[in-house]
């Protein structure tokens, strides 16, 4: 909880005084609106995985496991406003 008052600075309990005053502003976290849903398909196809966030445009990382996916032949990522997706071309038992 953030408060602000001329020459003041109160964040919590804490008071500080300021030279100027102070202006704190707290992130909203982004969160899943739609979150990714168990997809099939058949070997060698394309699949194509969907979520959506909170917030336009936010940062996204996908992915598997512990290992981050790289936009590549295999991976393409596409963000539109709220809207993720991650398109997995040619499709292998190693990529469930």
């Amino acid at each position: 909880e953030v408060k602000l008052s001329w020459g003041t600075c109160c964040i919590g309990q804490v008071k500080r005084a300021c030279p100027n005053p102070c202006f704190y502003v707290l992130a909203v976290p982004v969160l899943f609106k739609q979150a990714l849903e168990n997809t099939a398909t058949e070997e060698g196809k394309s699949v194509s995985l969907h979520c959506e966030l909170t917030k336009t445009d936010a940062t996204v990382v996908w992915k598997k496991g512990e290992a981050t996916l790289q936009a590549s032949a295999k991976y393409e990522m596409k963000q539109k406003g709220t809207v993720a997706e991650l398109v997995i071309h040619n499709a292998e038992l190693e990529d469930a």
